[in-house]
C-alpha cells in the first residue's frame, strides 16, 4: 500500500525502507487528518535523510515538478504533521528537477536546452523550494580572498519567528544537494 505513494523514474532503484516509512506516514495523514484529504492524488519520487551535524537529521522529500504546486497548497500543514511523526527531524519538500548538460558539437540535441534545465536555474529553484512558505527578498554572493564563495540569502522578515529554528537545516540540506555554501539571514526591516 505504501509503495503506491512512491513513483520512481525508469531505471531508478526500488524504494528502500526509509522511503516506505515516509510513504506510510503520508498515507496515515491522508486518512486521519481532514485538512490533508487532497493528498489522495499526490505522490512522491523519493525521500532522503540528511545529516545536519551534532547528531541531528532532516528529511528531504522529493516530489515531481508538475505536482509541486499541489504540494505547496498543503505544505505548511503537511510539514507540521510530518515533523510530529518524525520527531527531532525537520521536513523539507523539494521538486525533482533535471539538469541537462551544456550542448557541445558532439551532443547537440534536436532542440535547444530550456533555461529551466540549466544548473543555475535548478539550483535557484531548489533554494526557493527549501524556504517555500517564505520568500527570498535578496541574494548576495560573497567571494573571499582564498577563492571560496558563500551565498547570502535574505528571507522575508515577517516569517522570521516561524523559520528561525530551521535556518541551519536549510544551509546543510542545500550544501548536501548542490555542494554550495549558503547562509540565510533575516534583514532588519527598512522603513521609508
Amino acid at each position: 500500500m505504501a509503495s503506491n505513494k512512491i513513483v520512481k523514474q525508469a531505471g531508478a532503484p526500488a524504494a528502500d525502507e526509509f522511503e516506505l516509512s515516509v510513504a506510510q506516514a503520508l498515507i496515515d495523514l491522508e486518512s486521519s487528518v481532514p485538512d490533508l484529504k487532497s493528498l489522495r492524488g499526490l505522490y512522491i519520487t523519493s525521500a532522503k535523510e540528511v545529516e545536519l551535524g551534532a547528531g541531528k537529521k532532516a528529511i528531504v522529500i522529493f516530489v515531481p515538478v508538475p505536482l509541486a504546486k499541489s504540494f505547496h497548497k498543503i505544505q505548511q500543514r503537511l510539514t507540521r504533521e510530518l515533523e510530529k511523526k518524525f520527531s527531532d527531524r525537520h521536513v523539507v519538500f523539494v521538486a525533482q528537477r533535471r539538469i541537462l548538460p551544456v550542448p557541445t558539437r558532439r551532443n547537440t540535441g534536436k532542440q535547444p536546452r530550456p533555461r529551466s534545465r540549466t544548473l543555475t536555474a535548478v539550483h535557484d529553484a531548489i533554494l526557493d523550494d527549501l524556504v517555500f512558505p517564505t520568500e527570498i527578498v535578496g541574494k548576495r554572493l560573497r567571494q573571499k580572498v582564498d577563492g571560496s564563495k558563500t551565498l547570502k540569502v535574505f528571507l522575508d522578515a515577517k516569517d522570521a519567528t516561524s523559520l528561525e529554528y530551521k535556518v541551519d537545516s536549510f544551509s546543510a540540506i542545500y550544501k548536501k544537494l548542490t555542494g554550495k555554501e549558503v547562509t540565510f539571514e533575516f534583514p532588519a526591516a527598512v522603513e521609508f
